[in-house]
């Protein structure tokens, strides 16, 4: 029947349930999000049984403590652990301040898939990836969704389906066209802006430039985003042609909120890789295989791909778009931001 929900709509709705601060069943587990729990709610869970705090293994090497074969550590929440406590757990603003948070009791018989389902849709949620777990009876009125599906669905490539195009011009060239996709998981839209009419037999100047509000609006002087942003669109004017994809991977994937939280991390002498790891993330959490849709969508299967990033090239070329050229975009170094380029090249391998 076609007014049930699918997978997709399920968990799409499980992802939501949990930025409310509403907990989801994963196989037989009432899993909830530690950064939006409310206390009340955590009176409750404790009323079902003895829950664990499951952590990612980034997470866990920076408590001291240590994951199972799975890459999930599994952390048992003391009886008198409070709703303070499993912040201080999960949100590492505090670690150099209150360093010591053990002993601490790691939990590895079982199952622990529903623990990784319950991670990576929070982090899917662009939450701290960090979730309170306790097997439990499902419980009426929760979304209930099985934890090996809820996984296949969260790593599935979402179809992009256009839902808007006008012409819009820019700065750059008055000759561009807006066009807004819309995946099919519910998940957030990603933009196209094309300048001029780009022949779609021929190699398109391209760039994916992942969003960024910091630097793209605000003009942040921390990276160089939105240097690189504007260089992209001037080229691609100045050529006459070209497609930017702007998608909305802001932070390296973890979304704004994470992004500020690294930041923070930062301040207190972190680098981006290490501030990420600390977050329970890693280094980059996008999915490229988004560009990748985008530019097949729109009838082009080769690009001259404007990036410093290997990465993306390689991302690019498995997934059915072959990559002629790599055009550099090395702009914006400033003295506020020659340490996260150093770190972009010594650990990501950016070619900077």
């Amino acid at each position: 029947m076609s007014l049930i929900p699918t997978l997709t709509e399920v968990v799409s709705r499980a992802r939501t349930d949990l930025r409310m601060g509403l907990p989801v069943m994963i196989g037989g587990h009432l899993v909830a999000a530690v950064e939006t729990l409310a206390p009340a709610r955590l009176a409750d869970i404790r009323a079902l049984g003895r829950p664990v705090l499951a952590l990612t293994e980034r997470r866990a090497v920076t408590l001291k403590s240590w994951a199972s074969r799975d890459g999930v550590a599994r952390i048992v929440v003391p009886a008198d652990a409070d709703h303070g406590w499993l912040r201080a757990m999960a949100d590492p603003s505090t670690d150099l301040m209150n360093p010591l948070k053990g002993p601490l009791f790691t939990a590895d018989e079982g199952d622990a898939t529903p623990h990784l389902a319950g991670l990576a849709l929070a982090k899917s949620a662009q939450l701290l990836p960090a979730v309170l777990v306790v097997a439990t009876e499902p419980l009426p009125g929760l979304t209930q969704v099985a934890p090996g599906p809820l996984l296949a669905q969260l790593a599935h490539e979402a179809a992009m389906v256009p839902v808007a195009a006008a012409n819009l011009p820019l700065i750059a060239s008055e000759r561009s066209r807006l066009h807004i996709f819309r995946p099919d998981d519910g998940a957030a839209e990603h933009y196209a802006i094309e300048i001029g009419d780009p022949p779609r037999d021929a190699p398109v100047l391209a760039r994916l430039h992942s969003a960024c509000f910091t630097g793209d609006v605000l003009g942040s002087l921390k990276c160089d985003c939105g240097p690189q942003l504007h260089a992209a669109l001037t080229a691609m004017g100045q050529a006459g042609q070209g497609v930017l994809l702007y998608l909305n991977q802001e932070g390296r994937g973890i979304g704004l909120a994470n992004k500020m939280r690294a930041y923070a991390l930062q301040n207190q002498g972190f680098d981006t890789v290490q501030a990420n790891h600390r977050l329970g993330f890693e280094d980059d959490e996008r999915d490229f295989r988004i560009g990748a849709a985008l530019l097949r969508r729109m009838g082009f299967s080769q690009a001259r791909l404007m990036t410093n990033n290997p990465r993306k090239v390689a991302m690019m070329e498995s997934h059915g778009i072959t990559v002629t050229e790599r055009v550099p975009l090395v702009v914006g170094r400033n003295r506020f931001n020659e340490a996260y380029l150093d770190t972009k090249a010594e650990k990501s391998g950016h070619l900077l």
